[in-house]
């Protein structure tokens, strides 16, 4: 079996960029070179917290809930990184969520 191709992942709101093999969702490529490009919550697509709007390049989007990404988001280039596989150099832009915290929590990048 072949390795997996690495691609070049640009966020460009943070000026920051890493890479992601397609066999691995953006946040935890993102993750796995401690690049702290994209917010981190759930890991598994309930919270919204990852959300991301993907400018250019090829990806496959697993599923996730339209409570987060409605089909209109979707066609507009949202997704949320935890279901998003590249599969071509990508430019993103993070910081699109519109999860509501729980009170006392703070979001992923201020966690210590």
């Amino acid at each position: 079996m072949p390795d997996s191709l690495i691609h070049q992942i640009k966020v460009v709101n943070r000026q920051l960029s890493f890479s992601c093999s397609e066999d691995q969702a953006l946040l935890m490529g993102m993750e796995r070179c401690n690049a702290g490009a994209i917010n981190v919550g759930c890991r598994g697509g309930g919270c919204g917290v990852c959300k991301i709007r993907i400018l250019s390049g090829e990806y496959e989007v697993k599923r996730m809930s339209q409570v987060h990404c409605s089909a209109d988001q979707l066609q507009q280039g949202f997704a949320l990184a935890c279901r998003v596989f590249p599969r071509s150099d990508l430019e993103i832009e993070s910081d699109h969520c519109d999860a509501v915290l729980i009170p006392g929590d703070k979001p992923a990048e201020q966690n210590e």
